[in-house]
């Protein structure tokens, strides 16, 4: 079973198996004010909350303690008429750590590439063979959450095993190749920019890019989850990984996974680091400022 390691004390909890996902989807459609019946989106949120919380995205079996928590906010943009929305979504999902009451960032991600066709009741499908469906309009809706949805699965085994989120990734990778195709849709292409779908799932396929595995596995099992045990050990593990990032990065500038890696990591890492022996901190806030240049006023506290 996933991670008994790690949940052996809320074993006793439940022995009913779940789902994968502890998904909390909101639609948001304040932008497009009274243009649209606003019911419409309510059953927008109620479907694509049971897609990704009720359908199967592993072969696992899952105690409920350990669902994975994510949040998806689909923030609607635009009604461009034909029953076809421009949106944004934010990604987020957390991992908790060992012995501890605290989660950390998995992933914090907002993708503003997201266009799609939803009619009021419309059947919710996902076919992992025919991703693009009979409409890609429709289609890019379950495609884009499946999408994501494999990511986080993928995050989350990386970080209790090495390389254990690999037929996640390649399952993501699937869907990049098999995208739906229309003049509104991007996200999918290399072309689409540097910040998109298909360069955060090239960063965790190609080998190119292997560290990054190794990145995330020893950040949270050989850093983080070694907290309460001892803290300099933790602190070790979480110095070693950003040495290994920025190896990585100075190999492959403006690397997208980068960016994914820090969102919503910089208090954490400050408190971490604060205690730490002054040539710790010195080392740990020129890797932070050089990698991380949006929280450098956060990580100047680690003087």
């Amino acid at each position: 079973m996933k991670k008994v390691f790690l949940f052996l004390f809320l074993f006793a909890a439940s022995r009913l198996p779940a789902q994968e996902l502890q998904a909390k989807l909101t639609v948001m459609s304040s932008k497009v004010g009274n243009q649209v019946d606003k019911k419409i989106f309510n059953s927008l949120q109620t479907a694509l909350s049971n897609f990704l919380n009720n359908r199967k995205w592993t072969s696992d079996t899952y105690q409920p303690s350990e669902r994975i928590k994510c949040n998806f906010l689909i923030s609607i943009d635009e009604a461009m008429g034909n029953n076809v929305y421009r949106a944004s979504l934010t990604v987020q999902a957390a991992r908790p750590i060992y012995n501890t009451t605290y989660e950390s960032p998995l992933i914090n991600f907002q993708d503003n590439d997201f266009v799609f066709r939803y009619v009021e009741f419309q059947p919710i499908e996902f076919n992992e063979n025919r991703v693009q469906g009979n409409d890609p309009l429709v289609g890019n809706i379950t495609a884009t959450l499946a999408y994501y949805a494999n990511i986080i699965v993928g995050l989350d085994y990386d970080s209790f095993s090495p390389r254990g989120g690999d037929p996640y990734y390649q399952k993501a990778l699937n869907i990049v190749n098999s995208a739906p195709e229309s003049r509104d849709i991007s996200g999918w292409k290399a072309f689409d920019g540097i910040r998109n779908r298909y360069r955060l799932v090239e960063n965790l396929t190609d080998n190119r890019f292997a560290i990054v595995h190794d990145v995330i596995y020893s950040y949270y099992r050989l850093g983080l989850d070694m907290l309460i045990e001892n803290e300099e050990t933790a602190r070790t593990g979480v110095l070693n990984t950003l040495n290994l990032l920025s190896a990585l990065n100075r190999d492959n500038p403006n690397m997208m996974y980068t960016q994914v890696f820090f969102q919503g990591k910089s208090n954490e890492l400050a408190r971490l680091f604060s205690k730490a022996p002054a040539e710790v901190r010195t080392r740990a806030r020129e890797l932070l400022t050089k990698m991380d240049i949006t929280n450098v006023a956060v990580y100047n506290t680690l003087q």
